[in-house]
């Protein structure tokens, strides 16, 4: 039996970049040596809104304003005995200076150069779902590691 796992991904865009966290700090990281948007898992009683100004405060020391959800993905068995729900959100509004992430190394990068770092196969799915207008809901199937099959039904 797979437990639901909550948790929140923000891509932080300005000026024709986006923040990206270079995950390579952490011991044992399912996403050791791959570029992620920040975010986490949510703790009890939060919100995705509360959550991912929280997670991307601690991962970067950015104060999100108004964050807007995005879409919401599904991975079914994405790690050991857990499904994994992600509300992905989008941020052009926020302050603070950069701090060094305890997660791995913060970057800008170039969004035409986004594609080609090293990320996850379905989130270059999902980098393009973001381009759009309409929000997203989907599922993205990983088995070892490597994407199998995907779904999106996207809303007005």
């Amino acid at each position: 039996m797979f437990i639901p796992i909550l948790a929140t991904l923000c891509y932080i865009q300005q000026r024709g970049r986006t923040l990206m966290l270079y995950r390579n700090k952490k011991p044992n990281d399912v996403h050791q040596g791959k570029w992620n948007g920040l975010g986490g898992k949510m703790e009890a009683g939060e919100t995705p809104e509360e959550c991912v100004v929280r997670e991307v405060k601690e991962e970067s020391g950015l104060s999100l304003h108004k964050p807007r959800l995005r879409g919401i993905i599904t991975f079914p068995g994405f790690t050991p005995e857990h499904d994994w729900t992600v509300f992905v959100f989008l941020a052009h509004k926020f302050s603070g200076i950069l701090i060094d992430s305890d997660e791995g190394e913060l970057q800008w990068i170039e969004n035409r150069q986004l594609l080609k770092l090293n990320l996850w196969e379905g989130d270059r799915l999902f980098l393009r779902w973001l381009k759009g207008k309409k929000f997203f809901s989907g599922k993205i199937v990983y088995k070892e590691k490597k994407l199998v099959s995907y779904s999106a039904t996207f809303y007005p």
